[in-house]
């Protein structure tokens, strides 16, 4: 092993960060790479010139019981990032009807909320919530609708946004097994680990800005527009990364992560078959005159709507932000930026109760490859973290975290990968 080993990281999204934090931290040279001009991959924060605001390039939820992205947050220092209620209280509309309520989880692992009308879902009883736990025993070829009751009047109020917004696909699709283990780690342990949560000045500020500050002061270098055009292999190892920028030759006891999109993956190393990274989410950004708060919100960062397509609704400041998961699934990545305006903006008004209230600028932004797809034969798909290669590791949200690919799955990738990097550098150390 070479005097001081480097660990490149090509990819600069969370699981990249997230990886080149845990190792920076132990001391180790670390080298991050992207090919784009900044950080964050999907999760990145940017000034919009049609709004004249800074939005985030799509809506993400945190949960408190998320412990990987708490942890790492807190590993970067970041200043009181995330804002939510103090209580896990999650409102929600109809738009066809206009009828409005709070699922309010109470703290503790006894669901006394399912007892309380007041806080459960209008019109249902608790022995829907007693049959909802069927999930649990799902297996890994089941989808949500196949283990969930869709006349049930939880499958539209609760199972349908939830698998929306976890999975980013319909319940048709999205694998049972996935949503269970985020269940089993929020909703299951009570209001504590279940509280809504989002990123109070932004994704990039909360999640990205202090990862860059972080590694820069623990020595790391990181490199911006610098697309990586070949991976050489030599020996059963990674040999050589050619970049548009520089070329690199590997020496003993370097390491490589590579924290790609399935696509981009695919592209350098067909050997690996990730899942296909073509589920898309639809995001519309209004701007209006007034930054007060509105009623509709109360404490939450966001409002669920159902009987519409848009499904979840965001503010910060004067801009009111929707989002349409599944937006490959639903039909409506096809549907022109004009009728999607003006469809999802009626919506809005009747969900924010502000019938009168115009916008004054508006933002589309469609994520084409926002996540990947994850059916049970796509999860089955996802690629491990260890390789073949014996200083090869791959992280990000396809890969076999167990977890669906959300900010906390992103996260816990990076972690895994940079704790595989360090016990091989250990192993090296002490032989």
């Amino acid at each position: 092993m070479s005097a001081s080993p480097t660990v490149y990281i090509i990819g600069a999204g969370l699981s990249g960060l997230a990886a080149g934090v845990r190792l920076a931290e132990a001391g180790k040279k670390v080298c991050v790479f992207d090919s784009a001009g900044r950080a964050g991959g999907r999760c990145r924060t940017f000034y919009d010139k049609t709004l004249e605001r800074m939005i985030d390039n799509g809506n993400h939820l945190i949960m408190s019981g998320n412990n990987a992205a708490f942890d790492y947050l807190n590993r970067i220092g970041a200043k009181d990032p995330l804002t939510g209620p103090a209580k896990a209280r999650y409102p929600f509309v109809d738009i066809a009807t206009g009828a409005r309520w709070d699922v309010l989880l109470n703290d503790g692992l006894f669901p006394s909320w399912i007892f309380n009308e007041n806080a459960r879902v209008p019109g249902s009883k608790v022995l829907d919530y007693i049959k909802a736990a069927g999930i649990m025993f799902a297996g890994a070829n089941a989808t949500v609708a196949d283990v969930v009751d869709e006349n049930n009047i939880l499958y539209k109020a609760f199972w349908e946004p939830l698998t929306l917004a976890v999975l980013n696909t319909t319940p048709h699709i999205g694998q049972a097994k996935l949503l269970r283990s985020v269940i089993i780690r929020t909703f299951a342990l009570g209001g504590g680990p279940s509280r809504p949560l989002a990123a109070r000045e932004g994704l990039g500020p909360a999640f990205v800005d202090p990862a860059i500050k972080f590694l820069e002061g623990h020595g790391a270098s990181v490199q911006f527009n610098a697309r990586l055009r070949e991976i050489t292999t030599q020996g059963g190892r990674i040999k050589g990364l050619d970049f548009t920028t520089q070329a690199i030759e590997l020496q003993d006891g370097d390491e490589v992560i590579l924290a790609l999109p399935p696509s981009r993956l695919k592209q350098l190393m067909p050997e690996f078959d990730p899942p296909e990274d073509n589920a898309s989410i639809l995001n519309v950004h209004y701007r209006i005159a007034s930054a007060d708060p509105l009623p509709a919100f109360g404490d939450s960062p966001l409002l669920g709507m159902v009987s519409s397509d848009a499904q979840w609704a965001f503010m910060r400041d004067d801009v009111i932000s929707l989002t349409v998961s599944a937006s490959h699934a639903i039909g409506l990545d096809d549907v022109p930026n004009k009728e999607i305006v003006d469809r999802l903006w009626r919506e809005t008004q009747i969900g924010l109760d502000i019938r009168n209230v115009p916008y004054e600028a508006v933002r589309v932004i469609r994520e084409r490859r926002a996540t990947p797809d994850q059916s049970p034969a796509a999860v089955a798909k996802r690629v491990k973290a260890q390789t073949r290669y014996a200083n090869l590791t791959l992280a990000g949200d396809h890969t076999d975290t167990g977890l669906p690919a959300t900010i906390e799955g992103s996260i816990r990738s990076g972690d895994k990968a940079a704790a595989l990097v360090l016990k091989r550098h250990h192993h090296a150390a002490a032989a």
